[in-house]
Protein backbone atom coordinates (compact mmCIF):
# COMPACT_ATOMS: atom_id res chain seq x y z
CA UNK A 1 0.00 0.00 0.00
CA UNK A 2 1.25 3.29 -0.78
CA UNK A 3 2.00 6.31 1.46
CA UNK A 4 -1.17 8.25 2.67
CA UNK A 5 -0.92 11.98 1.83
CA UNK A 6 -3.98 13.96 3.47
CA UNK A 7 -4.81 17.54 2.25
CA UNK A 8 -6.76 19.09 5.02
CA UNK A 9 -9.62 22.14 4.61
CA UNK A 10 -9.04 25.60 3.07
CA UNK A 11 -5.97 27.12 4.69
CA UNK A 12 -6.72 24.83 7.94
CA UNK A 13 -3.98 21.93 9.29
CA UNK A 14 -4.35 18.14 10.83
CA UNK A 15 -6.80 19.71 13.70
CA UNK A 16 -9.43 19.21 11.96
CA UNK A 17 -8.23 15.03 11.49
CA UNK A 18 -7.51 14.38 15.36
CA UNK A 19 -10.32 12.01 15.65
CA UNK A 20 -10.14 9.94 12.77
CA UNK A 21 -7.86 6.75 13.47
CA UNK A 22 -5.05 6.71 11.02
CA UNK A 23 -3.27 4.07 13.29
CA UNK A 24 -1.51 1.32 10.95
CA UNK A 25 -1.04 3.47 8.38
CA UNK A 26 1.99 5.44 7.12
CA UNK A 27 0.63 9.69 6.67
CA UNK A 28 1.75 12.52 6.44
CA UNK A 29 0.01 15.76 6.16
CA UNK A 30 0.26 18.05 3.32
CA UNK A 31 1.26 21.67 4.79
CA UNK A 32 -0.05 24.54 3.46
CA UNK A 33 2.34 27.41 1.54
CA UNK A 34 1.95 30.91 1.07
CA UNK A 35 0.79 30.94 -2.50
CA UNK A 36 2.57 33.80 -4.82
CA UNK A 37 -0.10 36.53 -6.04
CA UNK A 38 -2.40 35.44 -8.67
CA UNK A 39 -0.55 32.00 -8.53
CA UNK A 40 -2.58 29.34 -10.73
CA UNK A 41 -4.02 26.26 -9.17
CA UNK A 42 -2.33 24.04 -11.11
CA UNK A 43 1.20 25.71 -10.48
CA UNK A 44 0.08 25.98 -7.07
CA UNK A 45 -0.08 22.46 -6.93
CA UNK A 46 2.72 21.12 -8.81
CA UNK A 47 4.58 22.84 -5.51
CA UNK A 48 2.91 21.04 -3.19
CA UNK A 49 4.16 17.49 -5.10
CA UNK A 50 7.17 18.24 -3.59
CA UNK A 51 6.08 16.97 -0.22
CA UNK A 52 5.17 13.46 -1.72
CA UNK A 53 8.26 11.23 -2.35
CA UNK A 54 5.80 8.28 -2.84
CA UNK A 55 5.91 7.03 -6.80
CA UNK A 56 2.60 5.92 -6.10
CA UNK A 57 0.28 8.06 -3.26
CA UNK A 58 -2.68 7.67 -1.90
CA UNK A 59 -4.42 11.05 -1.53
CA UNK A 60 -6.72 12.40 0.93
CA UNK A 61 -8.42 15.30 0.64
CA UNK A 62 -11.12 17.26 2.64
CA UNK A 63 -13.43 20.00 1.13
CA UNK A 64 -10.86 22.70 -0.17
CA UNK A 65 -7.94 20.02 -0.10
CA UNK A 66 -9.68 17.38 -1.90
CA UNK A 67 -9.70 19.83 -5.00
CA UNK A 68 -6.24 20.58 -4.50
CA UNK A 69 -5.35 16.67 -4.14
CA UNK A 70 -7.18 16.45 -7.96
CA UNK A 71 -5.13 18.78 -9.21
CA UNK A 72 -1.71 16.96 -7.54
CA UNK A 73 -3.02 13.81 -8.79
CA UNK A 74 -2.24 15.17 -11.97
CA UNK A 75 1.97 15.30 -11.91
CA UNK A 76 1.52 11.64 -10.17
CA UNK A 77 0.34 8.12 -10.24
CA UNK A 78 -2.00 7.91 -7.24
CA UNK A 79 -2.82 4.31 -6.16
CA UNK A 80 -5.88 6.05 -4.91
CA UNK A 81 -7.54 9.92 -4.56
CA UNK A 82 -10.55 9.69 -1.39
CA UNK A 83 -13.34 13.08 -1.43
CA UNK A 84 -13.99 13.90 2.15
CA UNK A 85 -16.91 16.63 1.97
CA UNK A 86 -15.29 17.57 -1.38
CA UNK A 87 -16.10 18.10 -5.47
CA UNK A 88 -14.33 15.94 -8.64
CA UNK A 89 -15.36 18.55 -11.13
CA UNK A 90 -15.83 21.80 -11.51
CA UNK A 91 -19.97 21.34 -11.85
CA UNK A 92 -19.83 19.97 -8.43
CA UNK A 93 -19.27 23.34 -7.14
CA UNK A 94 -22.63 24.94 -6.51
CA UNK A 95 -23.63 26.88 -9.06
CA UNK A 96 -24.78 30.12 -7.09
CA UNK A 97 -20.64 29.70 -6.41
CA UNK A 98 -19.36 29.59 -9.77
CA UNK A 99 -21.92 33.17 -10.88
CA UNK A 100 -20.07 34.77 -7.90
CA UNK A 101 -17.02 33.89 -9.24
CA UNK A 102 -18.27 35.44 -12.72
CA UNK A 103 -19.42 38.22 -11.33
CA UNK A 104 -16.04 38.55 -9.28
CA UNK A 105 -18.76 38.97 -6.04
CA UNK A 106 -16.16 37.43 -3.80
CA UNK A 107 -13.97 39.92 -4.20
CA UNK A 108 -15.67 42.13 -2.18
CA UNK A 109 -16.28 39.65 0.62
CA UNK A 110 -14.17 41.09 3.75
CA UNK A 111 -11.79 39.16 5.32
CA UNK A 112 -12.42 39.72 8.94
CA UNK A 113 -16.24 39.11 8.44
CA UNK A 114 -14.81 35.19 6.33
CA UNK A 115 -12.77 34.63 9.86
CA UNK A 116 -15.37 35.42 12.23
CA UNK A 117 -17.07 32.61 14.18
CA UNK A 118 -20.96 32.65 14.39
CA UNK A 119 -23.76 31.38 15.18
CA UNK A 120 -24.20 31.39 11.33
CA UNK A 121 -20.88 29.61 10.59
CA UNK A 122 -21.73 26.71 13.19
CA UNK A 123 -24.72 26.60 11.01
CA UNK A 124 -22.98 25.96 7.69
CA UNK A 125 -20.50 23.44 8.87
CA UNK A 126 -23.30 21.71 11.09
CA UNK A 127 -21.92 22.21 14.22
CA UNK A 128 -23.99 21.58 17.62
CA UNK A 129 -21.45 20.88 20.34
CA UNK A 130 -19.78 23.54 22.69
CA UNK A 131 -15.98 21.51 21.87
CA UNK A 132 -16.67 21.42 18.24
CA UNK A 133 -17.65 25.04 18.47
CA UNK A 134 -14.88 26.22 20.11
CA UNK A 135 -12.33 24.08 17.54
CA UNK A 136 -14.08 25.85 14.46
CA UNK A 137 -13.65 29.36 15.97
CA UNK A 138 -9.56 28.32 16.77
CA UNK A 139 -9.45 27.31 13.07
CA UNK A 140 -11.25 30.00 11.54
CA UNK A 141 -8.78 32.55 13.78
CA UNK A 142 -5.71 30.82 12.35
CA UNK A 143 -6.55 30.59 8.66
CA UNK A 144 -3.77 33.31 7.09
CA UNK A 145 -6.37 35.88 5.40
CA UNK A 146 -4.34 35.77 2.11
CA UNK A 147 -4.97 32.52 1.24
CA UNK A 148 -8.30 32.10 2.36
CA UNK A 149 -8.52 35.11 -0.07
CA UNK A 150 -6.96 33.37 -2.72
CA UNK A 151 -8.14 30.24 -1.85
CA UNK A 152 -12.19 31.14 -2.15
CA UNK A 153 -11.24 32.69 -5.55
CA UNK A 154 -9.57 29.10 -7.04
CA UNK A 155 -12.41 27.47 -5.70
CA UNK A 156 -15.46 29.62 -7.55
CA UNK A 157 -13.17 29.71 -10.49
CA UNK A 158 -12.34 26.22 -10.88
CA UNK A 159 -12.37 24.62 -14.31
CA UNK A 160 -11.36 21.04 -13.50
CA UNK A 161 -13.20 18.37 -15.99
CA UNK A 162 -10.26 15.50 -15.45
CA UNK A 163 -11.82 12.12 -13.48
CA UNK A 164 -8.95 10.29 -11.86
CA UNK A 165 -9.15 5.99 -11.84
CA UNK A 166 -9.52 4.98 -8.19
CA UNK A 167 -11.41 7.94 -7.05
CA UNK A 168 -13.25 7.30 -3.97
CA UNK A 169 -16.12 9.98 -2.71
CA UNK A 170 -17.60 10.45 0.56
CA UNK A 171 -19.76 13.19 1.38
CA UNK A 172 -22.60 14.01 4.40
CA UNK A 173 -26.49 14.19 3.58
CA UNK A 174 -26.74 17.36 5.66
CA UNK A 175 -23.21 19.43 3.93
CA UNK A 176 -24.33 23.11 3.48
CA UNK A 177 -21.20 24.19 1.98
CA UNK A 178 -20.77 21.45 -0.73
CA UNK A 179 -24.71 20.08 -0.67
CA UNK A 180 -25.21 16.51 -1.58
CA UNK A 181 -26.98 17.24 -4.61
CA UNK A 182 -24.25 18.39 -6.09
CA UNK A 183 -22.23 14.96 -5.93
CA UNK A 184 -22.09 11.44 -6.86
CA UNK A 185 -20.70 10.19 -4.01
CA UNK A 186 -19.22 6.22 -2.96
CA UNK A 187 -20.36 6.70 0.60
CA UNK A 188 -23.00 9.02 1.83
CA UNK A 189 -22.74 9.65 5.81
CA UNK A 190 -26.42 10.24 7.58
CA UNK A 191 -26.59 13.63 9.11
CA UNK A 192 -22.63 14.59 8.18
CA UNK A 193 -22.01 17.82 7.47
CA UNK A 194 -18.98 20.03 6.27
CA UNK A 195 -17.17 19.27 9.74
CA UNK A 196 -17.81 15.51 9.82
CA UNK A 197 -13.77 14.31 10.40
CA UNK A 198 -14.59 15.92 13.91
CA UNK A 199 -18.39 15.20 14.68
CA UNK A 200 -18.94 12.06 12.37
CA UNK A 201 -15.44 10.52 12.99
CA UNK A 202 -15.93 7.03 14.18
CA UNK A 203 -18.31 6.35 10.76
CA UNK A 204 -15.73 8.60 8.71
CA UNK A 205 -12.82 6.21 10.03
CA UNK A 206 -14.78 3.22 9.93
CA UNK A 207 -15.38 3.83 5.77
CA UNK A 208 -11.52 5.29 5.35
CA UNK A 209 -10.21 1.74 6.96
CA UNK A 210 -12.53 -0.28 4.92
CA UNK A 211 -11.37 1.38 1.63
CA UNK A 212 -7.37 1.49 2.05
CA UNK A 213 -7.28 -2.00 3.26
CA UNK A 214 -9.19 -3.17 -0.09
Amino acid sequence: MGHIYIFSGLGVDERVFKYINFSGFENTFIKWIKPDLNESMENYAKKLTTQISDSNPILIGLSFGGMMAMEVAKYLNPEKIILIASAKIYTEIPYYYRWAGYLKLHKVLPVKLLKKHTFISDWLFGIDKKEDKHLLAEILKDIDGSFLVWAIDKIVLWKNKTVHNNLIQIHGDNDRILPLRHKNSNFIIKDGGHFMTVNKAHELTEILRNCLTK
